[in-house]
C-alpha cells in the first residue's frame, strides 16, 4: 500500500510540474494548487522565508522519512524513471554501500557558502528543482511547442482552429543548453546504474534532509524472525541503503519508496513505529495509508488564490540587444542583488513568461538566473505571471496595478539610430505604445516647428518596460533601449 500510494501521488506531482514549465498558454500557472507545488520545494522554502511549508516539511520529514525526495521532489521522481527502465533491462541490480560522508557533507557546505557569498551558479547547479526547471524549460518545452505546431497545421489543414503556431523558443544560448543536456545525461546514467545516487551523494536538499529523517518516527524496519538473509531487499533498494547481513537500515538515505517491502518475500520488513530495540511495532496499515495521503494532499490546501493574467504575445521582431550597462530585471525582484542572492535559476519564470522577455542569463556567477532582453517582445504592464510562480522570493507576488508604477530602468535614446534622422522620415512609435506616456516627441530643429520629431525621455516616469525598445522600427539596434537598475523603486 505504501509502495502504491508514493507512486500515485509521485505520478501527480511529476506531471503537473513538468506541465507547469512546459505550457506555454497559462492553463497550468492559473490553477491555483499547481501553481504553488514549486513553492513546496525545499530550498525555494529556505530562501522565500515560507515559515509555514518549511514547518510543514520538517514535520512531515520527522513523522514519515524522507518521503519528501519521492513525492514532491521532481528531480526525484525523474531519476526514479530512469531507474524503473534500468530495472527492467536487468532485475536486482543494487548492492548496499556505505555512505560517502565527507562527499555529502562538502558539496552541502558549498552550496551554503555560495547562498552566502552570493555565487548563485553553484547553487543552480546542485539544487535538484533547479536541475529539473532547466531540463524542463530547456529541453522539453521545445518539443512540446513542437507538438503543438504539428497540431496546429494539421487542424488548420481541416479548417479548425483550436491550436496555434507558437515559437519554439530553441534556447540561442549554447552554453545553457549544453548545461541541460548535461545534467540530463548524468542524472540518467547514474539512476539507470545505481537509482538515487544524485539523491544520497550530491544532492544538497537531500543531505540536509537526512539530519532530520534518522530521528523519523515511522521507518522501514526489519523483523529479523522473519528475514531469510534472501539478500532482494537490498538488490531493490535504490538508496543502497539497507544492509540485509546485519538487518540494518540507513534512514539518511532511505526515500521511503516502499520497493524493498515490495521484493520482500517473507513479509520480513515493515514500515511502523522506530523504537530503540529494533523490533517492530507497525501501526495499522489503513491508518498508516491515511497518514501518508493525508500528509502529502494536505499541502493543496494551503495553496492560496491568487489571480494571474496572461499578458498576451508581443510581435517577434528581428533585433540585436544592446550593450546595457546594467542588466535588467523583472518587477518584482526588488534589486539585481536579490536576484542574485535568491534566484535558484529554476527557469520556472523564463518558460511561463508570454512575452518571451526573460531568458537565462550570460554572467559565469549567474547564468542561470533570468535577465531581461526586449528583442522578442516586451513587458507588459498588465502580466505578472513572473511574480506569480516564483517559489524562492526572488521575484516577490506583485499586482498589476503595483507593477505599472515599479521602475526597472530607464529609456535612453541613441540619436545615430534614430529613423527621423537617418531617413528623414516620421515616426514616433515610442511616444505612441509607451504605456505611461514617458516619451514625448518634440522638434528636431528647436527654430523649427514643422521639422521632424525626435523623442524625448521623461526619466522620473519611465518604468523600463521595454515597448520602445521593441517596437521601434529601426535596425538592427533600436534607436531607443532600456537600461537597467541595480534597485528598483516606485514611481
Amino acid at each position: 500500500m505504501l509502495r502504491k500510494i508514493r507512486i500515485a501521488l509521485a505520478a501527480v506531482t511529476f506531471f503537473c510540474i513538468t506541465w507547469l514549465f512546459v505550457d506555454f498558454t497559462g492553463t497550468a500557472s492559473d490553477i491555483a494548487w499547481i501553481r504553488w507545488l514549486p513553492k513546496m520545494q525545499l530550498l525555494e522554502v529556505i530562501l522565500a522565508l515560507n515559515v509555514v511549508a518549511l514547518v510543514f516539511l520538517v514535520v512531515m520529514t520527522l513523522i514519515f522519512g524522507r518521503i519528501y525526495c519521492s513525492v514532491i521532489c521532481p528531480l526525484g521522481i525523474l531519476q526514479d524513471i530512469f531507474g524503473w527502465f534500468g530495472k527492467k533491462v536487468k532485475k536486482n541490480r543494487y548492492t548496499f554501500s556505505k555512505a560517502i560522508s565527507w562527499l555529502r557533507y562538502g558539496v552541502l557546505a558549498l552550496g551554503v557558502g555560495s547562498l552566502l557569498l552570493g555565487v548563485g551558479s553553484v547553487v543552480q547547479l546542485l539544487a535538484p528543482y533547479s536541475a529539473f526547471g532547466r531540463i524542463a524549460t530547456t529541453l522539453l518545452q521545445p518539443l512540446y511547442k513542437m507538438g503543438n505546431n504539428v497540431l496546429a497545421n494539421i487542424s488548420e489543414y481541416y479548417d479548425n482552429y483550436a491550436f496555434y503556431d507558437v515559437e519554439t523558443g530553441l534556447p540561442n544560448n549554447t552554453t545553457v543548453l549544453l548545461i541541460a543536456a548535461i545534467t540530463l545525461v548524468v542524472l540518467a546514467v547514474l539512476a539507470w546504474r545505481n537509482g538515487r545516487t544524485y539523491c544520497n551523494t550530491i544532492c544538497p536538499v537531500g543531505t540536509l534532509l537526512s539530519f532530520l529523517s534518522r530521528f523519523s518516527f515511522l521507518k522501514i524496519q526489519f523483523n529479523a524472525d522473519k528475514c531469510k538473509n534472501c539478500s532482494l531487499c537490498t538488490k531493490n533498494c535504490k538508496a543502497s541503503c539497507i544492509d540485509f547481513k546485519n538487518h540494518e537500515v540507513d534512514y539518511s538515505r532511505c526515500v521511503v519508496c516502499g520497493d524493498c517491502m515490495e521484493s520482500c518475500k517473507f513479509g520480513a520488513l515493515e514500515y511502523g513505529r522506530s523504537n530503540q530495540n529494533n523490533q517492530n511495532s507497525p501501526i495499522d496499515p489503513s491508518k498508516r495509508s491515511f497518514l501518508l495521503t493525508s500528509a502529502i494532499m494536505a499541502t493543496a490546501a494551503m495553496a492560496q488564490e491568487t489571480k494571474t493574467t496572461d499578458g498576451g504575445l508581443a510581435e517577434i521582431e528581428d533585433k540585436v540587444a544592446p550593450e546595457r550597462q546594467t542588466k535588467l530585471t523583472p518587477p518584482g525582484s526588488l534589486s539585481a542583488a536579490n536576484m542574485q542572492q535568491k534566484c535558484t535559476g529554476c527557469q520556472l519564470c523564463v518558460s511561463e513568461c508570454p512575452n518571451h522577455v526573460l531568458r537565462p542569463g550570460t554572467d559565469w556567477l549567474s547564468i542561470m538566473q533570468p535577465t531581461m532582453s526586449y528583442e522578442l517582445g516586451y513587458c507588459r504592464p498588465e502580466c505578472t505571471r513572473c511574480s506569480d510562480v516564483c517559489p524562492a522570493g526572488a521575484i516577490k507576488p506583485i499586482t498589476k496595478e503595483l507593477k505599472s508604477s515599479i521602475q526597472i530602468g530607464h529609456a535612453v535614446w541613441v540619436k545615430k539610430n534614430c529613423i527621423p534622422l537617418t531617413d528623414g522620415v516620421s515616426c514616433g512609435n515610442c511616444a505612441r505604445h509607451c504605456p505611461v506616456g514617458a516619451i514625448e516627441m518634440v522638434p528636431s530643429d528647436p527654430d523649427d516647428e514643422e521639422s521632424l520629431k525626435i523623442p524625448v525621455v521623461n526619466e522620473a516616469r519611465c518604468i523600463g518596460c521595454g515597448a520602445c525598445e521593441n517596437l521601434c522600427p529601426a535596425r538592427p539596434f533600436s534607436a531607443i533601449y532600456v537600461e537597467g537598475h541595480e534597485v528598483h523603486k516606485e514611481v
